[in-house]
């Protein structure tokens, strides 16, 4: 005698269903711990340890020093090119000069 198989509980259709759900779900979660990380550290577009006053201006947060971030200076790119002047001449002026 055959044995009846039993019918299968999902499609493969089904199972891409479940598999969008979860990354919707996903992708919405993220989007939300994106969106609130954002708005905490912003703090009105004044920055760590400032607060936007009655009429719009950043103002030091009371009870604390205000914390100021200051990024170091990028060392200036210098190029020294040698100056070639032809036998006889020499560089003086900005230009080459006979002697």
């Amino acid at each position: 005698m055959r044995r009846k198989r039993a019918a299968q509980t999902f499609c493969p259709e089904d199972e891409k269903e479940v598999q969008m759900k979860y990354l919707f779900a996903a992708v919405m979660l993220a989007s939300a711990v994106v969106g609130f990380s954002e708005a905490a550290s912003a703090a009105g577009g004044c920055g760590p340890g400032w607060y936007r006053g009655p009429y719009g201006g950043c103002r030091p947060m009371a009870g604390r020093p205000p914390v100021v971030v200051v990024a170091p200076r990028p060392a200036p790119v210098v190029v020294v090119r040698p100056r070639v002047c032809p036998y006889g001449f020499r560089w003086y002026a900005g230009r080459c000069r006979p002697f």
